[in-house]
């Protein structure tokens, strides 16, 4: 078994339109994908049908493309859905992280669309620079440069 790709992460939001203007204005994403409940109304899926019948032209689904074929995938919250815990509090999710050519280059503009840094950039044990946000759901964000002696490019097994 061979896998190409991670073809997208996905999460519940109860703040879609803040979330799209994050990807989409402060990091520069573009949504490749928009799909509104309408799309359901045939569907086997019970609550996408049913809010295909009562909200047809809500969005159930925004793919913002990171890279080709590569996505953050967004569903709106659902009824009696509770939000996620302190960052790392609970085992599963913790973050995604980013990949970038010029690291310090990205954070000045990051910085410039006006997006809240987390910490300074820095190099860890896999020889790879790093630097940290978060979107306005609190979901932690890893933005990272491969340097030329980076453990995720050369390996240490």
């Amino acid at each position: 078994m061979k896998f190409n790709s991670i073809m997208h992460v996905s999460f519940f939001t109860d703040n879609l339109d803040e979330i799209r203007m994050f990807y989409e204005n402060k990091l520069g994403l573009k949504p490749k994908m928009i799909v509104r409940y309408r799309a359901y109304k045939n569907s086997n899926n019970l609550f996408f049908s049913k809010k295909a019948l009562t909200n047809p032209d809500d969005i159930c689904i925004i793919y913002i493309e990171i890279s080709s074929g590569q996505f953050v995938e967004f569903f709106p919250k659902v009824e009696g859905q509770q939000a996620h815990s302190e960052w790392n509090e609970n085992l599963g999710y913790s973050h995604f992280a980013l990949l970038v050519d010029d690291i310090f280059q990205t954070k000045h503009e990051l910085k410039m669309a006006g997006v809240e840094i987390d910490n300074d950039i820095s190099k860890g044990p896999s020889h790879t620079y790093q630097f940290w946000i978060h979107d306005p759901d609190g979901n932690k964000i890893e933005i990272m440069q491969y340097t030329e002696n980076s453990v995720q490019v050369e390996g240490n097994c």
